[in-house]
């Protein structure tokens, strides 16, 4: 699949991946800081963004994605940084190109099958928007704030709604979600990883270290206090001194 992608700079490459309903510009506020000493990629993962649209939808087509898309660009020496279902992307090429590899960096996302509950009002709302045809953002956010949706998770989806239509393929995210929630355990990767999560979130709890140290044999673990599961736009600075440092 040729995925949509936006590279800057030169060096040794940085691909960043973003989360599920969102798109590249979602990792503007990180890369453009590593574009004067690195080659940044943006990448619009499939049925987001720019990116085609299929009716596959798993981590497994989307790491083999990656990896074409590396091929295809000769990349070697690869830092990936991902964010949620971006960074379980980018955890899963370990099994694909795990030579091409350097190091990766997983933003509050851990190497486990998270349960049912996560995302689910975001899904229902998405499915709502869909049998009702709606195509007015007036309408969708009356609808998704009457089903209890964050203002901050509603402007969220709605940078990925243009000219009446969503950027991202919400009906197969919302028939396939089921597999970006899920994870089977992978051989041990020992390279660096670094896994940043937010103090505010769920999405790397206690009880998952266990799960992250036993994939990932030498990953730290960094905690940004105050901070959700979007760690990179809720603080944004400290998370660029944290990755700065580690880089």
């Amino acid at each position: 699949m040729n995925l949509h992608y936006k590279l800057q700079g030169e060096g040794q490459p940085i691909i960043f991946l973003h989360g599920v309903f969102g798109s590249l510009d979602n990792s503007n506020m990180l890369a453009k800081h590593f574009v004067s000493d690195y080659q940044t990629i943006q990448v619009d993962l499939r049925n987001h963004g720019q990116s085609p649209w299929s009716n596959e939808m798993n981590l497994n087509v989307m790491a083999e994605d990656i990896a074409e898309l590396c091929h295809h660009l000769q990349l070697d020496q690869i830092i990936l940084i991902g964010h949620s279902m971006g960074g379980k992307v980018a955890l899963r090429l370990t099994q694909i190109i795990s030579e091409k590899i350097k190091k990766i960096v997983a933003l509050d996302i851990a190497p486990v099958k998270y349960p049912t509950t996560d995302n689910a009002q975001v899904l229902e709302s998405l499915s709502t928007c869909l049998a009702e045809n709606l195509t007015d953002k007036k309408q969708i956010i009356d609808l998704m704030q009457s089903q209890g949706l964050s203002e901050g998770t509603i402007q969220f989806l709605l940078k990925s709604f243009k000219n009446g239509h969503w950027l991202f393929n919400a009906n197969v995210i919302v028939s396939q979600y089921s597999h970006l929630r899920d994870w089977q355990p992978i051989s041990p990767w020992t390279k660096p990883t670094l896994f940043i999560r937010g103090s505010n979130s769920n999405y790397v709890m206690q009880q998952y270290y266990e799960a992250i140290l036993r994939q990932f044999p030498n990953a730290v673990i960094e905690t940004i206090e105050g901070a959700g599961h979007n760690v990179h736009a809720e603080k944004t600075q400290q998370v660029l001194q944290l990755l700065k440092q580690w880089l």
